[in-house]
């Protein structure tokens, strides 16, 4: 049984990424002067007052500073100087940060917006944990989501997991950015892409299907959040954030790729070159069948037996409706 945040509740990057972020947060700032001038909830949701959040991020974390400033430290205190490489204090310190905005915030809170673009960019930086905590398919992420379970360490680098229900409530109020939601899309593209390039040759069964499908859930999951997103804009707002969305995305995967992980540049190449082929009006929408647009592309590398493709982008499809629709419902 997956223990939900809710439930929680009741009962008990890259240099590139991190200058964009640095930069876009200090736009952030200043809408949230105009935006939350006269709100009378915590200045940056409480986070500088936070003392568990003073100790992880360190002593530039002070009651009283700019939200600004806030978003540069949290980006300092959870990276380092190589890509998706963390250590065991640094995954502590985005994790408690992640539990103190899961925890402290009602459901559907929103985020100051000079925080956003600096948690998006961020969590790019941890996009193989962000992939398994929107997926929520893999056992490992959901028996450490504890707040008392501490970093793990696999693969030359320390993961988090943090409970799959308040982790998409954050997610969904980060992208209350168009610019922090293409980040996270991006990052997420390229993260499903490499789990697919990554299937050796001779996989069958659930070793050949389950990348694409967990692939195309966790896609569905980002869909759902655009969703609930654009229901809370009216219709020019709405039109702006997708246009800026689509925009992102193209940008995001046009440059190029920092860190080790590699190996799905050429299916993300040829999906952003159908995506641009597209008509401008259709782009957005070209988002929702992303998975299995991936999918199909991968499988064309592989000479798959056409029933055996299409049996399989049927069921990537229903996984990305399904990671959709819990989100929505």
């Amino acid at each position: 049984m997956i223990m939900t945040a809710r439930t929680a509740r009741r009962a008990g990057p890259s240099a590139v990424f991190i200058a964009a972020g640095v930069a876009l947060a200090l736009l952030g700032g200043l809408a949230a002067w105009f935006v939350l001038g006269r709100d009378s909830s915590p200045a940056c949701n409480g986070l500088p007052e936070n003392k568990r959040v003073q100790q992880s991020l360190g002593t530039a974390v002070k009651p009283g500073m700019s939200c600004a400033a806030l978003g540069e430290a949290i980006v300092a205190a959870t990276t380092g100087s190589e890509p998706g490489v963390h250590s065991r204090q640094q995954a502590q310190a985005l994790k408690d940060v992640l539990f103190e905005l899961g925890f402290k915030q009602p459901d559907d809170f929103t985020l100051d917006p000079a925080l956003r673009v600096p948690l998006a960019t961020t969590l790019v930086d941890y996009a193989p944990d962000v992939h398994e905590m929107l997926a929520t398919l893999d056992g490992k992420y959901v028996a450490e989501s504890d707040r008392t379970d501490p970093p793990w360490e696999s693969g030359g680098t320390y993961h988090l997991a943090v409970y799959n229900t308040f982790f998409r409530d954050i997610v969904r109020a980060v992208s209350q950015d168009p610019e922090a939601y293409a980040l996270l899309r991006t990052a997420e593209t390229r993260q499903v892409a490499n789990g697919l390039a990554a299937v050796p040759r001779d996989a069958k069964e659930a070793a050949f299907s389950l990348p694409a499908t967990k692939g195309a859930r966790a896609l569905g999951v980002l869909d759902g959040i655009a969703t609930a997103v654009l229901q809370g804009l009216d219709e020019d707002e709405a039109k702006a954030w997708r246009e800026v969305v689509v925009k992102g995305v193209a940008r995001g995967l046009d440059a190029p790729t920092e860190g080790k992980d590699r190996a799905g540049e050429t299916i993300t190449a040829a999906w952003l070159q159908e995506f641009e082929k597209a008509p401008e009006a259709e782009r957005f929408n070209r988002l929702s069948t992303q998975g299995v647009d991936l999918t199909r592309i991968w499988l064309k590398t592989r000479k798959a037996d056409e029933a055996a493709q299409q049996a399989l982008l049927v069921e990537v499809e229903s996984s990305a409706l399904g990671g959709s629709r819990e989100v929505t419902r």
